[in-house]
């Protein structure tokens, strides 16, 4: 009998170690046929390019490179990401996918792809540029993307092309303002601050210098600039833009001071919000752009208009308010009194601070 036993279990055994044999072999033959490149006959230097949006998931970019492609199986890919996503934690990998236009081929494989989607060989790369930013907001964008410091984008900003871009204002000390709002899509080989920025004032001569030059008006092209950006930073809803444009002209013709937050804000470095609005301290610090103190307009732009803003500023509503306050929704009360101006504003505080109570209970 004991023989008997000790028979059956080598045969177990045995057959244990053949289907473990054979299912390792499958499994080393599936991912040798899923890692290995998805095409290895025709022209071996074919390429495609593929953009992979800021914000794509490793899935996503997964079922990207099936679509086009360029792997056989997205369950490879998710396992290869897993361990990517380990390796990363051990401290031994080179971090997330980076978003850009790659140049990859069917040629390669799993692991090259990955490689060169983790590492941003990219040969174009897109960026964002929202209306109402200053360059610091902007330096401190390209430096999260990984494109340059924040300082160098400073710095280059400093330096006005005016041998490229004639058209720029004379004896300005940045590029505040002429950095046109919009998505770029830019050669790798142009990712450099003074490339971006030649791109970007290379946008304002297209989009933005003609309405200007087309239009009649007794602006200068620094002083339209500079009141486009104020407007641009109070003029949420754009359905504004041209009545918020006229109180503001309306109070330059008048001469009384323009008396407007973004000013302060942008002159001490500084962003209010809704729960942290600037404070009296804040409004009473002297600055050349503090609007509260100093008449007429600041001393350059304090945001990049977009052409919406830019235009209403040329064609500003005729209108006899003095006065918006903002609620916070985006829309403005309006009044031609500072008696009526202080109501609203009281009433706008009055309505948030019950809207914060019955939220609380």
């Amino acid at each position: 009998m004991s023989e008997s036993r000790s028979s059956k279990r080598s045969l177990y055994g045995l057959a244990l170690l053949v289907v473990m044999g054979l299912v390792g072999w499958q499994s080393w033959s599936w991912w040798s046929w899923a890692s290995a490149p998805s095409k290895t006959d025709g022209d071996a230097s074919a390429t495609v390019q593929l953009e992979i949006e800021p914000g794509t998931s490793a899935g996503q970019i997964g079922s990207q490179l099936e679509g086009a492609g360029l792997i056989r199986s997205t369950t490879a890919w998710d396992l290869w990401v897993k361990w990517g996503s380990l390796r990363q934690k051990l401290g031994q990998d080179q971090g997330d996918f980076q978003a850009g236009v790659y140049e990859l081929s069917p040629a390669m494989g799993l692991t090259e792809l990955a490689d060169a989607i983790r590492t941003g060989d990219v040969i174009q790369a897109r960026f964002t540029i929202p209306e109402g930013w200053n360059i610091r907001q902007m330096a401190a964008y390209f430096e999260s993307q990984g494109f340059f410091t924040a300082q160098e984008f400073v710095e280059a900003s400093q330096r006005i092309p005016r041998d490229r871009f004639v058209w720029l204002p004379p004896n300005i000390p940045h590029l505040e303002g002429y950095l046109y709002p919009d998505t770029y899509q830019v050669d790798y080989g142009k990712l450099a601050p003074d490339e971006v920025i030649d791109t970007m004032l290379s946008q304002f001569e297209q989009q933005a210098l003609p309405v200007y030059q087309e239009a009649e008006t007794d602006w200068s092209l620094e002083d339209w600039v500079t009141f486009s950006s104020i407007v641009e930073k109070e003029a949420v809803v754009p359905d504004e833009r041209r009545l918020i444009a006229g109180v503001l002209s309306h109070r330059l013709r008048i001469g009384k001071k323009l008396e407007v937050d973004p000013t302060v804000e942008y002159g001490l470095g500084i962003t209010q919000t809704p729960d942290q609005p600037l404070t009296f301290a804040e409004v009473e610090t002297p600055n050349p752009y503090n609007s509260y103190m100093n008449p007429g307009l600041p001393p350059t732009p304090i945001s990049s208009p977009g052409v919406g803003v830019l235009e209403a500023s040329l064609e500003p509503e005729d209108t006899d308010f003095l006065f918006y306050v903002a609620r916070y929704d985006g829309t403005h009360v309006f009044s031609r009194t500072f008696a009526d101006h202080l109501s609203a504003q009281d009433a706008i505080h009055d309505a948030r601070d019950a809207a914060k109570e019955a939220a609380a209970q």
